[in-house]
């Protein structure tokens, strides 16, 4: 592979051991994936911030004693603990102590502390064709699909080291010949009704993740005015079931005004996708059944105010069951924007807990007699039973609303049914 004379100074420790460390890293990976040479990157989100064993916490304190400083714009994902409630949430004496000590690593290191999975709902969003070096799945899918930024799937470890050199291998989609897509998704017959429910966004997700695999779906027949809230829980529910680090869907993300656009001459595979294929998917995505209730968990991506705000216009005025936890999970931003409009307020009378910095997956915050759990996440939904080892009943936002209100599962089936209303 080939290396500039700065690429060979960082592996000659001209800028320091943790540098050299990192480029060492980055070289390796190169030669790993088939790399001719590096590249650089203008903006880095790093997700290897999440304490998640010895190992993790061992890496970053290792850089951080070799006075590691990052040498472009890092963002950092969500960690394991709510940084400014450690006490709210029953998190052992140990684990807060492991945890904080993984966040001030990153801090020493000169990564800004916006501790979301969400971090194109900050300040810190890319470009349309920008190089980055991005890390989180949810957000690698959303930064090259709906944004057209360019990022690898970058993971623990690899993401810092970016950060530290500015540097990554050029390869994969950093390079325009392989974002054009590979398979076609085309709805139909699907009703206008469920077009518009936001339990739609997070299904097809689920469903394009299984059949595309780690393929580039493009996507025929959303519609125009779908929203980046939208976007944003369909490329979660494909990341997390599949490998999918971006889409397109024709004339709504930047890099597939028409179909011809999207697959740029590539030949491809054409799926239909009908009413059936999504109840099937929609089904996947619940491990439990009957009635029973414990937790209402949305969060996953990091809610933005946009959805805090529906969710205080649906509850307003009720009550969770008092049988029922309701948690929501976002970031700083977020939480000083409901705070300042008073629409924080409106969520605690109800009974909804506000939890920032962290994720609600990769963190210990739930009871252990929390057993059944309702969301509106695929990416929740798919992960939960085997990372919490919990049941998940899979839900309209509606109907998580509905169901905690009133202390058992609720869900409305007519957005699903056909036109026979099966």
């Amino acid at each position: 592979m080939y290396l500039t004379k700065r690429d060979e100074q960082f592996l000659n420790g001209d800028f320091g051991a943790a540098a050299k460390m990192a480029m060492n890293i980055l070289v390796q990976l190169g030669e790993v994936l088939g790399a001719d040479e590096m590249l650089d990157v203008e903006q880095v989100h790093v997700d290897g911030c999440i304490y998640e064993s010895e190992a993790h916490l061992d890496f970053a304190e290792k850089l951080a004693s070799l006075d590691a400083r990052v040498i472009v714009p890092t963002t950092l994902n969500a960690t394991s603990l709510d940084l400014q409630h450690p006490n709210a949430w029953g998190y052992s004496a140990q684990w807060k102590s492991q945890a904080q000590r993984m966040a001030n690593a990153y801090l020493e290191m000169g990564c800004t502390p916006t501790w979301t999975c969400a971090p194109y709902q900050t300040e810190f969003v890319p470009k349309f064709g920008q190089q980055i070096a991005w890390a989180e799945s949810n957000a690698i899918v959303f930064a090259n699909s709906v944004i057209g930024a360019r990022t690898n799937r970058y993971g623990d470890f690899t993401d810092i080291c970016a950060a530290l050199t500015g540097r990554v291998p050029q390869t994969g989609l950093h390079l325009a010949e392989n974002r054009r897509g590979q398979i076609l998704f085309e709805l139909k017959n699907i009703p206008a009704g469920l077009l518009c429910d936001d339990a739609f966004f997070p299904v097809l997700g689920h469903y394009l993740g299984k059949r595309a695999g780690d393929k580039i779906p493009v996507i025929a027949g959303l519609p125009s005015d779908t929203s980046q809230d939208a976007l944003k829980a369909l490329g979660a529910g494909a990341a997390s079931s599949g490998g999918v680090a971006m889409f397109h869907a024709v004339g709504i993300t930047p890099e597939a005004k028409t179909l011809q656009d999207a697959f740029g001459g590539n030949s491809y595979e054409r799926v239909e996708i009908a009413l059936r294929e999504l109840n099937d998917a929609r089904a996947e995505l619940s491990s439990a059944d009957g009635s029973q209730l414990d937790a209402v968990v949305l969060g996953s991506p990091h809610f933005s105010l946009q959805e805090c705000l529906r969710l205080a216009e649906l509850i307003r005025g009720l009550r969770v069951h008092p049988s029922v936890e309701f948690i929501v999970t976002t970031n700083r931003i977020v939480s000083e924007a409901l705070r300042a409009r008073g629409v924080l307020q409106t969520l605690t009378d109800a009974g909804v807990q506000l939890c920032q910095d962290t994720c609600i997956l990769l963190s210990p915050m739930l009871r252990a007699e929390i057993r059944v759990i309702m969301t509106n996440s695929a990416k929740y939904a798919y992960y939960t039973p085997n990372l919490i080892e919990r049941r998940v009943v899979f839900g309209s936002l509606r109907d998580c609303v509905a169901s905690a209100v009133q202390g058992m599962v609720v869900r409305d089936e007519k957005p699903w049914e056909g036109p026979s209303g099966e």
